[in-house]
């Protein structure tokens, strides 16, 4: 039976393989302000380990929240759990987040599945008619095939992984992005294969579309991937995709007068614009004075 009881903070240990992450950021020191003013308003969850300490289930913002400002101890809810049901808790007690990266997402799933999994060899279950996937989908408000996908990531390597993830944030100055199709085609290429395809895509900017991901990986079987096919296969224009001119983008901010640096796009495309146009009035003019020899 579950209990509360008021636990010291330094007795309580991170859940191991934690796929959620824990950011020191602007929203972990509003909420250490609001429990500051207003006390932990939602109890901690922690299961007992053997060696005596408790492992924490949910509650790993507030637990950082809390410690930032010198709080020792927290009511905690205690729970007698196995360790499948401590990663299923631990799972469901973090999708309620906002905002959850591709990653974090891919790593929680592949721990909810496995421990499902050994549960239905362990005991009767409605696994038994039902495929992991789509009871972990059902959950989510996901299909099967939804939870499959976002599993394959965890066999990408960092590197094409932090794509991913900065694709989903939108990061300002974002240099290339990959949706999560591509990702996945991706992901059944051995290590050795994606860092040759990240090294492509930071050498060309780009990166496959989901059709050129499925050539990629095409090329993998057939043994074909090598640094000029993969060149190739970048270099070319993607559906309707016209030739573009290409731009230094490191050049271009840093030419940027400082305040227009963190505006909106269409006011430094403007300012821009006006740059050329000025350029061009100038050159213009000194080709004619130089005409009439002055």
């Amino acid at each position: 039976m579950d209990k509360l009881e008021k636990i010291r903070l330094s007795q309580i240990d991170d859940f191991n393989n934690h796929p959620f992450k824990v950011n020191n950021d602007d929203s972990l020191k509003e909420l250490a302000n609001s429990i500051k003013e207003n006390g932990l308003l939602n109890p901690i969850t922690v299961r007992p380990k053997p060696n005596g300490r408790y492992a924490l289930i949910s509650g790993h913002r507030r637990k950082l929240a809390m410690e930032s400002i010198g709080i020792e101890e927290a009511n905690a809810i205690i729970k007698e759990l196995t360790d499948d049901e401590a990663v299923i808790e631990m799972v469901d007690s973090n999708m309620y987040r906002d905002k959850i990266l591709p990653s974090e997402k891919a790593f929680a799933y592949k721990m909810k599945l496995d421990a499902l999994k050994h549960q239905g060899k362990k005991c009767a279950t409605e696994l038994q008619n039902t495929k992991s996937r789509d009871v972990v989908g059902k959950d989510n408000k996901e299909s099967g095939e939804s939870v499959r996908r976002y599993v394959r990531l965890t066999y990408l390597i960092p590197e094409l992984l932090k794509i991913v993830d900065e694709t989903y944030l939108k990061e300002k100055k974002l240099p290339f992005t990959m949706g999560l199709k591509p990702a996945v085609e991706l992901s059944y290429l051995n290590k050795d294969e994606q860092t040759l395809i990240h090294r492509m895509i930071v050498y060309e900017n780009k990166t496959p579309n989901h059709a050129q991901a499925i050539q990629i990986r095409k090329m993998s079987k057939n043994k074909k991937l090598t640094f000029d096919n993969i060149e190739n296969l970048l270099c070319e224009k993607k559906g309707n995709q016209q030739e573009q001119i290409q731009f230094n983008k490191d050049k271009i901010y840093n030419a940027l007068p400082f305040e227009l640096r963190n505006r909106d796009k269409r006011y430094q495309e403007d300012y821009i614009v006006k740059a050329i146009e000025y350029y061009k009035k100038m050159e213009q003019k000194k080709k004619e004075d130089e005409e009439w020899g002055f």
